[in-house]
């Protein structure tokens, strides 16, 4: 009886010595057991997408990666955890185009504002400067930033006013030739302008005043159509556009154009004209409210073949027989007179 008696007393030492050893490695069984099998909730921000996936894991890179988000080499992400819930916010790197004074450059960005980005790059800008996008906006992928330096400056200078090149024909010279009646001289005019220059380089220009201080002068040219130069041509002028050019060179100007039916008068009472002048060849009558007293004037016959030349007008007739565009061509002789009878002329009115 007293062997039965230890022999249960060891039995029963030698339980309670198991179970001191298996229940602690039970224990930690079951809690590693409920930590493999637990799920948490994650609430994942990418931008404008949002997601909620549950998972046993508890590397955020591992949740995004079961949420089939992959992250790039300059993407980045936030975790916080409140009332049971993990969230995760993915911060996608952003490419920045950057034009700094006129350098090239790119740099990554994760939605920090322009003045950040340009601290954080060691860019730094002065209160003369200007950039492209306000300093408090956000970045975003692809934005284009530029910051450049800016130079206005009031200028006055000199420019030249380059003449013009004007060609009229002369039968008096052989087709192919030519000849400068005129010289052509360049004019100037001083300026006064407002100048923007961005990083050295003038980027606008704004007159502000212009003032001629001496007028171009046209070269006149004449282009030869004739054969022969011993053509009687030689001795007639050259009419072109608002030229005349008289066979010595001289070169006159006219306004206007008057086409005039033309008769012809000479001195045979001896009286003056109607303005107090003595009457000469190239003094001539006019119809006064058309063609005013002094005006001087061009006249050629319309067929070319007849010149009177300069005139001015000095003199008129009556009403009846000068009025209008009509003109009386004054002539020495009887003879000259009657050899002119009545032509259709054309009168150029000089400037």
């Amino acid at each position: 009886m007293h062997k039965f008696k230890q022999f249960a007393l060891e039995r029963k030492a030698l339980f309670i010595r198991a179970a001191a050893i298996l229940l602690p490695a039970a224990i930690a069984l079951l809690l590693l057991s409920q930590t493999v099998f637990a799920q948490t909730t994650y609430v994942i921000t990418d931008g404008s997408r949002v997601l909620v996936h549950t998972s046993s894991a508890t590397d955020p890179e591992a949740v995004l990666g079961e949420a089939g988000l992959e992250l790039g080499a300059d993407d980045t992400y936030t975790t916080h955890a409140i009332a049971g819930i993990s969230e995760i916010n993915v911060q996608r790197g952003q490419t920045i185009f950057i034009d700094y004074y006129g350098e090239p450059m790119e740099a990554a960005s994760i939605g920090e504002t322009v003045r950040e980005l340009l601290t954080r790059l060691n860019l730094s800008w002065s209160s003369e400067d200007t950039i492209s996008v306000p300093l408090d906006q956000k970045t975003f992928d692809g934005m284009e930033l530029t910051v450049a330096h800016v130079v206005r400056q009031e200028q006055t200078y000199t420019e030249m006013l380059a003449h013009n090149t004007v060609y009229c024909h002369d039968p008096a010279l052989p087709a192919g030739t030519e000849r400068v009646l005129t010289e052509g001289i360049d004019g100037w005019m001083v300026c006064t302008a407002t100048v923007t220059y961005v990083n050295g380089r003038e980027t606008e220009r704004t007159v502000l005043s212009q003032r001629v201080t001496s007028q171009p002068v046209d070269e006149v040219i004449a282009v030869g159509t004739g054969t022969d130069t011993d053509d009687v041509s030689a001795d007639l002028p050259v009419i072109g556009d608002g030229m005349i050019t008289l066979p010595t060179g001289e070169v006159l100007t006219y306004t206007k154009v008057i086409h005039s039916l033309a008769t012809a008068y000479y001195n045979q009472y001896h009286r003056t004209t109607a303005t107090g002048t003595e009457p000469r060849v190239g003094a001539i009558a006019v119809d006064p409210r058309v063609i005013p007293y002094g005006t001087r004037m061009f006249i050629v016959s319309e067929d070319g073949e007849y010149i009177y030349g300069i005139a001015t007008a000095e003199d008129c007739g009556s009403k009846e027989h000068i009025a209008g565009t009509r003109i009386d061509l004054f002539y020495d002789t009887r003879e000259e007179c009657i050899q002119f009878g009545a032509r259709k002329c054309l009168v150029y009115i000089l400037g």
